[in-house]
């Protein structure tokens, strides 16, 4: 499956600047697009996988290996095991008389590998890449419950589905988690992350948690910033508007896959999640990663917005020099609300989109569109 979008932002990166990054969960789906885009490049491409022991030893005297690959393409693999490579890579793109192109691939974020944006800013385009979306299958039911992690999503069963998860969970908290250099028991970890489920889509309450933990605070917003960094959470910011009311001052949670949220919650059908309260939450927070991901928002350009007591929006977006709205109302039938009102009103909004379950688009008022989440191809900003 080619996944066309990503591939042409990988293009444009290294048009423009010698370091593309492509970010992303592990078992995401990086290593076969980079394989996809290396398959098409006019030029010579050498990986380097950081998980192997043989391209690992070929490193220790980095400079002098990777000095070997001008004009073309070098693309590694997992670079979080090796940030130490990030200042090499600086000396060898600054180089005034060959010509280096690097394709790098992570499974932790920016703030995790902070070496890159220290020493190569000017030099580097990230990219950050989900799971599947429904820009990239349509399937939107399937999607929900069994997530858009390609192994989880394409097995031959909802049985196979849910295995897989369950075992992507044990593999992240006592070998992934470890390789990224993080001192986290795991089974303490696991309780945190299955709490979590009851906080999805609200706002997260450090103090709450870490009474039932019986650990700090700090520990549960470490932890909290760990799964954030490793593309597992989604911390969603309040946006704080010039306005004399008071606003929520805290973030959101969300998990960044519905299918990991089901595995937790020992969901394993659609039947099974269709008679749970937490529908609406979960289908809340999965319309809200595929508008995020499928419209190409960024992540630093994406709150939410809450007064105390009286008006909120799910999701406020700016792009292209406008103030998006988005409400998620898991219904068949949205109405605009007196909060929706408000949010126009006092966020100056270009517009407001009602997300719901569906295929069809309407118009409620002049700045307020009812969007089927299968139509999501239609909204336009």
């Amino acid at each position: 499956m080619e996944r066309i979008i990503y591939l042409e932002q990988i293009k444009r990166h290294l048009r423009v600047q010698p370091i593309c990054v492509i970010l992303g969960a592990r078992q995401v789906g990086k290593t076969t697009l980079a394989r996809q885009f290396a398959a098409q490049y006019p030029q010579k491409v050498e990986f380097f996988d950081l998980e192997n022991p043989t391209h690992l030893a070929s490193l220790e005297t980095p400079l002098l290996t990777l000095s070997n690959y001008s004009d073309c393409l070098v693309v590694i693999d997992e670079i979080q095991r090796r940030p130490d490579l990030f200042p090499i890579l600086r000396v060898l793109v600054d180089d005034p008389i060959k010509k280096y192109t690097f394709l790098i691939l992570g499974s932790a974020s920016r703030d995790l590998i902070r070496q890159s944006s220290e020493t190569l800013a000017g030099r580097i385009g990230y990219i950050e890449l989900p799971p599947f979306t429904l820009f990239d299958i349509d399937r939107s039911d399937r999607l929900l419950i069994r997530g858009g992690f390609p192994r989880s999503y394409l097995a031959k069963s909802e049985e196979d589905s849910f295995l897989w998860r369950e075992g992507y969970i044990s593999t992240f908290l006592e070998k992934d988690l470890p390789g990224f250099g993080f001192d986290v028991p795991p089974k303490l970890m696991h309780r945190f992350w299955m709490m979590l489920c009851f906080y999805h889509g609200q706002t997260f309450n450090a103090h709450e948690i870490s009474t039932s933990l019986m650990v700090s605070d700090k520990t549960v917003t470490k932890y909290l910033d760990i799964l954030a960094g490793t593309f597992m959470i989604r911390v969603l910011q309040p946006w704080f508007e010039n306005i004399k009311k008071r606003q929520v001052k805290t973030p959101k949670i969300y998990f960044r896959d519905s299918g990991i949220f089901n595995a937790l919650s020992s969901i394993r059908s659609i039947t099974e999640l269709a008679k749970t309260p937490k529908i609406g939450p979960l289908w809340e927070g999965f319309a809200l990663e595929q508008i995020i991901d499928c419209l190409q928002i960024r992540s630093d350009d994406c709150y939410f917005w809450s007064t105390h007591n009286e008006a909120e929006l799910d999701l406020l977006a700016f792009k292209n020099g406008k103030r998006i709205g988005f409400e998620f109302k898991y219904t068949d039938s949205p109405k605009i609300t007196k909060s929706m009102n408000i949010a126009l009103e006092d966020l100056k909004l270009d517009q407001i989109y009602v997300i719901f379950p569906g295929p069809i688009r309407f118009s409620m008022s002049e700045k307020i569109i009812a969007c089927g989440l299968d139509a999501l191809k239609e909204i336009e900003i």
